[in-house]
């Protein structure tokens, strides 16, 4: 099977697009990140199904082809395509909420995330300052109390 560099180049970019829009906070870079590893995603389905050939109907020829082009591909594309037009509507449902109610489109930091960010960061300190300041090294060449296990044939 011969490998084609240029649509796997085109995808890698799309994905990598794709993924630096949805890091953003803004709800309609991240509806374009999606679309973009939707897209993605649907090219490399295009890819992985193998070469062009017949139509999957018995008794059709396209180009005097002789291979049977796989239908799976197509299949999983076109769910691919609902499934992406559906998280889409969703994503711009939530971003027309979410401007009726705080009339800007910036994704803000929950206060209750907040809380409990900073009760982890507590919970964390507390249990550093409950530690012991001195741990002894994990492994040593000088015989030590696991030595003296009976069956162990190790250094004396």
């Amino acid at each position: 099977m011969t490998t084609y560099l240029v649509p796997l180049v085109l995808v890698g970019g799309l994905t990598s697009a794709g993924v630096y829009l949805l890091l953003e906070r803004n709800l309609t870079r991240m509806l374009l990140g999606l679309l973009l590893i939707g897209n993605a995603i649907n090219l490399l389905l295009l890819m992985v199904g193998g070469p062009s050939g017949n139509p999957p109907v018995r008794g059709r020829t396209s180009n005097g082809g002789s291979a049977t082009a796989d239908p799976l591909a197509q299949g999983m594309i076109l769910t691919a395509i609902v499934i992406t037009m559906g998280v889409a509507a969703f994503v711009l449902a939530m971003a027309y909420r979410s401007y009726r109610l705080t009339t800007e489109e910036e994704v803000g930091n929950d206060p209750e995330d907040a809380k409990v960010s900073e009760k982890a960061a507590k919970d964390a300190a507390a249990v550093e300052e409950d530690r012991p300041q001195h741990v002894p090294e994990r492994d040593t060449d000088q015989a030590d109390e696991l030595d003296a296990l009976p069956g162990y044939e190790g250094s004396k």
